[in-house]
């Protein structure tokens, strides 16, 4: 059976290759659920323009390293190195997981008519029931990766010290 550790890795590596290539699709010209970003993320994507479109290939960079970030997780390493990867990665969750939450609440305000944004009813849905869940989701995955990875090399140190 797989190590809890190692599920939440893979599932976070899992998680940012998948939103990786989103972004690599969108990149090369794909719109196939663009338009369930809306604003001007839409508008952007549909112009073509050259700058966002280097942007969008960058964010699909940074995404896949925080994959292949994730998996240096499952590797032993020194104290320091391990309390670097370790607060790397919990930050890394609580910001994905925040932004996410963030957006959430601000997009059910919108939902709910509390507040005002220019964002279509379409894209509204799709940012309130499925982006910001999925960056949530991916926060939660860095954190839960980084708090077993934390515990199991301060396991191990117990279990060295008896």
């Amino acid at each position: 059976m797989i190590q809890r550790k190692k599920l939440y890795v893979y599932s976070g590596f899992i998680w940012c290759v998948l939103f990786g290539l989103m972004s690599f699709y969108w990149a090369l010209g794909g719109m196939v659920g663009v338009k369930s970003l809306g604003g001007s993320i839409y508008q952007h994507a549909l112009k073509r323009e050259a700058s966002f479109i280097v942007i969008v290939w960058l964010t699909g960079f940074m995404k896949l390293g925080g994959g292949l970030f994730l998996l240096l997780l499952l590797k032993d390493w020194s104290i320091k190195v391990h309390r670097i990867l370790y607060y790397i990665a919990l930050i890394g969750g609580v910001f994905l997981f925040l932004y996410g939450l963030a957006n959430f609440v601000s997009l059910s305000l919108a939902f709910t008519g509390l507040l005002s944004m220019q964002i279509e009813g379409y894209a509204l849905k799709w940012r309130l029931f499925f982006w910001e869940p999925f960056w949530m989701l991916g926060g939660v995955l860095f954190i839960l990766s980084s708090i077993k990875f934390n515990k199991e090399k301060n396991t191990s140190a117990d279990y060295r010290q008896n």
